[in-house]
């Protein structure tokens, strides 16, 4: 039986999230590295990875390693391997890539090595001159670490944070597949009741939500690999029908979201109804200063404001201020809050039970969580 090795990032942080996302799609060998999680399966494993993993950011098929510090190489490293398995007689082939901590530094002329290497290969293989590209792109990645050479075929198109809800967002959203991975962290469940009084675009909440539903992420979207035969189209129907099969429909989840901007507040309610109108979320106007609980039995999941300047950084801390005075004491309730001032339990008056570093893409943040 056939089996790929396939490859999917992630925010530093949660790999271990995924990893358990992984195992339970049915993901085998799985190796966890920073921000990266690897594992094999059959080609039908393609379509249930894409459509149920909520914390991956895409899920690759890894052509092959070798090591190259010449663009010779390089060259040569990619002839010899077996691409006409994956890439079909017609597929363009563009790509992209990274280098670090290594030899071959030039982005642009590694790109046009990988290509001239490619289309040697796939002409040899088709008996052919050129490769005429007329088919669905097979988009190419490479990742150049340490001289290891890695390269992979991108099945996701796409990246698998956008799930199609959030076409519309406020300045600062958090990304949805971080999002699906503090919700994780916070084990929220199908009856519990989560509240965001900075809820924004409503990310926060609507991934709860999807998690509490057991809604796959990637369930109402298509993907790269839908259009390249490599996974039967019957493979990607059953992952389909699995997930739609899987919602839990009579659930006790409740989602509130308040937010000082009435456009936020809007913006919230649009997309939840994009995302599912099986989610149960309400979401008012109202001040951090003016927040009162809707319940004691609470997950409060936030991502309050920050600033990067000083004065920006000033006017953010006021806030934690003010979420101490209005928050607590936390009287049964659990609070989860993500940002990258590392002076917040000071601000907001009481240390956390644990906080975990997490990226929120380049930026150092933390996690605090409360639940004792």
């Amino acid at each position: 039986m056939t089996s790929y090795t396939y490859t999917a990032p992630c925010h530093f942080g949660i790999e271990k999230t995924l990893s358990f996302e992984v195992k339970k799609i049915g993901g085998e060998d799985i190796t966890v590295s920073d921000g990266r999680v690897t594992f094999t399966g059959a080609p039908e494993l393609c379509a249930k990875a894409n459509i149920f993993l909520s914390t991956a950011e895409r899920v690759c098929i890894v052509l092959g390693k070798f090591r190259a510090k010449t663009f010779d190489e390089l060259f040569e490293g990619i002839k010899a391997l077996p691409l006409s398995e994956y890439i079909g007689r017609y597929d363009a082939f563009p790509n992209t890539g990274h280098s670090l901590n290594s030899t071959l530094k030039s982005i642009p002329a590694c790109q046009k090595i990988v290509k001239k290497a490619m289309a040697v290969n796939l002409c040899n293989a088709y008996g052919l001159q050129t490769m005429p590209e007329t088919g669905a792109a097979a988009q190419i990645r490479f990742s150049i670490m340490k001289d290891e050479v890695t390269l992979m075929l991108d099945t996701s198109g796409a990246g698998l944070h956008k799930r199609g809800y959030r076409r519309d967002s406020n300045a600062a959203p958090i990304k949805e597949t971080l999002a699906a991975g503090i919700i994780d962290l916070a084990r929220v469940r199908e009856n519990d009741t989560v509240c965001d009084p900075f809820c924004g675009s409503g990310t926060l909440l609507i991934e709860a939500g999807l998690k509490a539903l057991n809604i796959a992420p990637g369930l109402n979207r298509s993907f790269a690999a839908e259009r390249l035969g490599l996974v039967p189209d019957k493979a990607w129907r059953a992952a389909r029908e699995e997930a739609a099969d899987l919602i839990k429909r009579d659930t006790q989840f409740r989602a509130y979201g308040y937010d000082s901007d009435g456009e936020c507040v809007s913006l919230t309610l649009s997309n939840a109804k994009k995302a599912s109108p099986l989610i149960n979320l309400k979401a008012q106007r109202r001040d951090i200063r003016d927040y009162a609980p809707p319940t004691e039995e609470l997950k409060i999941i936030t991502n309050p404001p920050y600033g990067e300047r000083m004065l920006e950084v000033e006017q953010a801390r006021e806030i934690y201020r003010t979420m101490g005075e209005r928050l607590l004491p936390l009287s049964g309730a659990q609070l989860y809050v993500i940002t990258p001032d590392e002076e917040f339990e000071d601000i907001f008056g009481q240390k956390a039970d644990k906080n975990r570093k997490l990226y929120n893409g380049m930026m150092l943040c933390r996690l605090y969580s409360y639940f004792k």
